[in-house]
């Protein structure tokens, strides 16, 4: 009967990396492009780059919180994709991924996907992911 309920909608944590200075419409349409934009529980990412303009207004944009992890935490996560220009640039060999798995505390969604040189994953999200 139409289009579900968005409390039964599946939510998913969306992991960014962005280099700094990324702005907010490329991060938007980069998820959109990825992920779309129902359903999200909350973006994750490194915590020096959870506090750049561009991934705070994306966030305002997609009504969601941010939500930041050290390389430390990051880089002790088992991934699919790695990146060895990304572990000596941030201290971490994934920053999607990574992070979505951490925020999410499900499964891999969509792997390391980059659109527009932003580099987007996705993972499903428990109810407390976005709490």
């Amino acid at each position: 009967m139409g289009d579900q309920p968005a409390h039964s909608r599946p939510t998913v944590a969306v992991g960014v990396g962005v280099r700094p200075g990324a702005d907010a419409e490329r991060i938007v349409r980069a998820i959109s492009a990825v992920v779309g934009t129902a359903g999200i529980a909350c973006l994750a990412t490194l915590d020096r780059r959870a506090d750049e303009p561009g991934i705070r207004a994306a966030a305002q944009t997609l009504g969601v919180p941010v939500v930041a992890f050290t390389a430390e935490q990051l880089a002790a996560v088992d991934v699919r994709h790695t990146s060895d220009r990304v572990s000596a640039a941030v201290g971490t060999p994934s920053v999607a991924e990574a992070a979505a798995l951490l925020a999410g505390g499900g499964e891999i969604v969509c792997g390391r996907t980059i659109v527009e040189g932003v580099v987007v994953a996705s993972a499903s999200a428990s109810a407390s992911a976005s709490a």
